[in-house]
Parts: structure tokens; C-alpha cells; sequence
């Protein structure tokens, strides 16, 4: 049983502009920060925002391609960090459990819905605690997101 966790957005590491999504314990204060490319964030931010784009992006087709077949996700679970990389799993109606990149599960969970968890592993491995919501504090993480890149959450 994973954590629940909420997208908090997506951001932009400097200096190398590479798209942050950043996820949020729900009710917790320990965050992760999940690297993805910058088509994948586009897609997340625009689901979060609630906008469609004039033509579906892969992660509309596939939920509606779910739909079709009477199915749709029932959750993503973010699970685990190894070498660099993020791995995620979708679970599906009956029982279907899909592995995927985390950036394609979270874009879908936003588009149908579905909620959201990530592993304690994951957050032992990742997460970031940040005891107080204080404009300090969140200021203070900014920063932090701004001096980090993937390669300090290699294993």
C-alpha cells in the first residue's frame, strides 16, 4: 500500500531547465521531486490546469482508449529509484497491473482521476522533508530545487 501523495506543479531546474514535478505527502511534510522531460511536463501541467489541447496528447488517448474497453486507472503508484531513474506501475481495473514511467502515470492519473501514491521506499530514497509550510520554508526548498539536478538521487 503506497503513500498518497498530490502534484504540488511542475517546476524548472536551473541552470539546466530541466522539468521538476514536484509531489506532496498528503498530509505529511515530506515532498518528492521526480525529473521528467519537458513533453511530459507540458502534459501534467496541462492536466493539472484542467486544459485540453485542440488534439488528444497520448495520455488523453489513452485514457480514452480505456474508456472504450470499459476500463480506466484505479491508481499510479510511484515505486522505486534505481540508477537515476524513477519506475511507477499502473493499476487498472481487474486486477492489471502495467509498469510505466512515472511522468505517463501521473499524467494519466490527473486526466481520469485516479489517485496518486508513491512507496515508503521511494521516500526513503527521494523524499525531502519540509517541516514547516512557512513562506521561508517553501522559499528555502525553491532554492533547494534550483541546485539540484538528477544526478544527486543516484543510487
Amino acid at each position: 500500500m503506497g503513500i498518497p501523495v498530490e502534484v504540488v506543479g511542475v517546476r524548472v531546474e536551473m541552470p539546466s531547465n530541466q522539468p521538476i514535478i514536484l509531489l506532496k505527502e498528503t498530509g505529511g511534510i515530506r515532498y518528492l521531486p521526480i525529473w521528467v522531460g519537458a513533453v511530459e511536463a507540458s502534459a501534467i501541467a496541462f492536466a493539472q490546469q484542467g486544459l485540453f489541447p485542440s488534439r488528444p496528447l497520448t495520455h488523453d488517448l489513452f485514457t480514452s482508449v480505456l474508456k472504450i474497453l470499459n476500463s480506466q486507472v484505479i491508481k499510479v503508484e510511484l515505486t522505486d529509484l534505481r540508477e537515476g531513474i524513477f519506475f511507477a506501475e499502473l493499476h487498472l481495473e481487474g486486477g492489471v497491473t502495467v509498469s510505466a514511467r512515472p511522468s505517463d502515470s501521473i499524467a494519466l492519473a490527473l486526466r481520469s482521476g485516479a489517485g496518486i501514491e508513491a512507496s515508503e521506499e521511494l521516500f526513503t530514497k527521494a523524499g525531502i522533508e519540509i517541516p514547516d509550510q512557512s513562506d521561508d520554508e517553501v522559499e528555502k526548498f525553491r532554492e533547494f530545487l534550483d541546485q539540484i539536478n538528477p544526478d544527486d538521487f543516484a543510487s
